[in-house]
Order: structure tokens, then sequence, then C-alpha cells
């Protein structure tokens, strides 16, 4: 019989703060965690995932978290990307984000052929490789989740449900892990550089030598404030125009609109774009963000999939790799911001936006800022991708059809 559990906020969150130090421990310790900059939360989420795995294996014990603070973390985290996003780098990275969201809407046929294909040769549904595909990695686990019904129904793939979030889980911890060893080995490669010397936009680098003060925090949390504030606003006046976007998509163009009008109105009033308090507190975001997200992880569906659906898996690892060193880095330019992105792509594909993020920020406290990696990954994962992967899913089941 099985045990459940249950955690509070306060109790989830000490958890979260703990698998965060437990992260930092095994990338300082572990060889293979510092050359392929696997993200702390990432390190030390899949560690505390396992272990609760296997007291669900041993004594049928699971555990239940609290996770609504979990979401308004990642509004504040995309709200500092927000800000953090001037005109000057929009416009120049105007190119850059048009070639990588015709790639990404590329890799979604993609990613559903090699599905299909896989699926066709071992004997699988032929639907059954578009939910292993673009379904449940490049949308993650809420579109599995609102496309069930649909496999199950009109595909009779009767646990649809259960397959897509397995498969959304395998990606999210997959992405986490796959995104450093790409950019790695495309910086060493090429021996690249960072072409300009900046603040990294999540994260500090040397924080033993960062100044934060009691100030830059109030001011921070001043400016976040306001922007989630217009943020909102926008995203109730998208959903009464019919235009349903996660919650902290408008919070992006919030902090967009906000930095960049605020500043040159009054020029001599504090701004946290480019310091180090907003980077931590970007950093403490996304951190306890994607550590709550890892550690809630039920790995043991995973058991469940059979042979030929992880054999799909695995292939769609492979494909990502290769897309975003063959095709993702060479058509960015093959420079230093190219292989950042390349590594927040692969985490994109496989995982989530936040992956992705995490992916770079690992990269860039390593070898250096990359501004534009960090405005035109969000823009395409968490705005151009839901959109266009909605299409494509459709099209596809209907060739099959």
């Amino acid at each position: 019989m099985e045990t459940v559990l249950t955690l509070d906020p306060r109790q989830t969150m000490i958890l979260a703060i703990l698998v965060l130090f437990l992260g930092r421990f095994l990338n300082r310790n572990l060889a293979f965690c510092q050359k392929y900059n696997i993200p702390e939360p990432v390190s030390g989420g899949i560690m505390v995932s396992l272990v609760l795995s296997l007291l669900y294996a041993f004594f049928q014990l699971s555990v239940d978290f609290s996770l609504h603070q979990r979401d308004i973390l990642l509004v504040v985290f995309f709200t500092g990307i927000g800000l953090s996003a001037k005109f000057a780098n929009l416009l120049s990275g105007g190119k850059t984000l048009l070639i990588l969201l015709l790639l990404a809407i590329g890799y979604l046929f993609l990613q559903n052929i090699t599905g299909i294909t896989l699926a066709q040769s071992t004997g699988l549904a032929s639907e059954l490789g578009v939910l292993t595909g673009s379904v449940s990695l490049s949308g993650g686990h809420g579109t599995a989740i609102a496309w069930a019904p649909t496999f199950i129904e009109q595909y009779g793939i009767s646990n649809a449900g259960e397959i897509g979030v397995a498969c959304a889980t395998f990606g999210l911890v997959l992405g986490g892990i796959a995104g450093g060893p790409i950019a790695s080995f495309l910086i060493r490669r090429h021996k690249l550089t960072p072409e300009q010397k900046a603040q990294v936009s999540v994260g500090v680098v040397n924080e033993s030598r960062q100044k934060v003060t009691v100030d830059a925090i109030f001011s921070c949390l001043l400016t976040l404030a306001v922007a989630i504030g217009i943020g909102i606003h926008l995203h109730q006046l998208l959903a009464a125009l019919g235009i349903n976007l996660p919650a902290f998509v408008p919070c992006i163009f919030g902090g967009i609109l906000l930095t960049n009008t605020l500043p040159l109105l009054f020029p001599k009033l504090p701004w946290p774009t480019g310091t180090p308090t907003l980077a931590l507190v970007s950093e403490v975001s996304l951190g306890l963000f994607l550590a709550m997200s890892l550690m809630s992880l039920q790995l043991w569906t995973l058991i469940d999939l059979a042979l030929p659906v992880l054999l799909i898996l695995a292939a769609q690892v492979l494909v990502v790799t290769l897309f975003s060193i063959l095709l993702v880095f060479r058509l960015l330019g093959k420079n230093y911001d190219a292989a950042v992105i390349a590594s927040g792509y692969a985490g994109l594909a496989l995982g989530a936006t936040p992956t992705a993020i995490a992916n770079m920020t690992a990269v860039t406290k390593k070898y250096g800022a990359s501004p534009l990696a960090f405005v035109v990954v969000p823009l395409v994962g968490a705005f151009f991708i839901d959109i266009s992967n909605a299409v494509i899913i459709q099209r596809m089941l209907s060739l099959l059809a």
C-alpha cells in the first residue's frame, strides 16, 4: 500500500534549498559536472529524485510537494530576463532570433519524423511517434497532458497520458544534462571567447567580490514588482482577446517595456539592469524553480516505458545533439554566442525554457557573458514555439490519418 508524505510550502522550500546546496557540492567535487557545465539545480535535483524513487521502490513511499511558489519564482525569473533586454540588444539580435525561430520550427517537423520513423520500425502506432516527439519533448508536460485525450479518444493509445508525462520527464532530465557538454565541445574545439565584456545575465561569476547593497536589493525588488504588475495586466488583456499565453510571457514584455522607457525618462534613477543584484535574484529564482521541478519528478514512471519508447527517446537525444552542433551553431555564426545558444536550444528542444536558461547560465558563468543568448532563446522558447508546435502537431496527425 502506497504511503504519501505531503510537504507544505515551507517544507518544500527547505528541501529545494538543500537540493541547491547539494548541487553546488556535487559540482565542486565531481570532475564530470565541472567539465561539462552541468547546472547545479540539475545535478542536485536529479540526485534527490533518485533517492525519492528508491524510497518509492522499496517502501512504497511517495512525496507530494507544494509547488505553487514554484510558478511565482518562474514569473520573477523571466521578468528579470525582460529587465535585462535593451532594445539595442533586441535589434542586434533580430537576425539571430529569426534564424533560430526558423530552425526551431523546422526541428519540430524533424522531431516528429524521428519519432514516427522509429515507432513504425518497432511496430508501434505511428501516432505514438508524434506523442514521443514534439508533443512531450518540445511541448513539455503541459502539452503532453493537453493532447493526451486526443491520442486516447482518436487513436486508441489508452496510456497516452502516462507515456507523454514520462517522456516529458525524461526530456527535462536529459535536456539539463546535454546542453553543457554541447557548449564545452564547441567552445574548446573552435577556441571561442566572448566578443564583449559584460555582466552575466543570470548569476554572478565571483560571488565573494560582488557588492550587493540593501538599497540595490530594494530597488531591484521594486522594479520587478512593477514590471510583473504590467505583465499581469497585459496577460489579462490578451486573455480577454482570446490569446492564451503562459503568465510569464507577458511579464517578459513588461520587463522589456519598463527597462527601455524609465531609464531614458529619468536618467538618474537607480536601475537594476546589468547589476549583480538583478543577476543574483534571477539565479536564485531560476535555481529554486528548477530544484523544485526536478526533485518532484517521479522517475519511477519511466520504468513503465516499453523498450521501443526508450529507443525513440534515445534517438531524439542524439538527433537534437547533432542538430544543435551541425546546424544551430553553424547557421548562427559559429561564434561564442552561437555556442551558448546551441546549449540552450538542446535544453529547449528536449525539456523546457527554464532548462535552456539553466544550461546557458552554467556555461556563461564559466566562460563569459552572452546577453544575446538570454534574449533570443527565451523569446523563441516561451512564445513562438508553443504556437508553432500546436499547428505542427495537428498537421502531422492529419497527414498520418
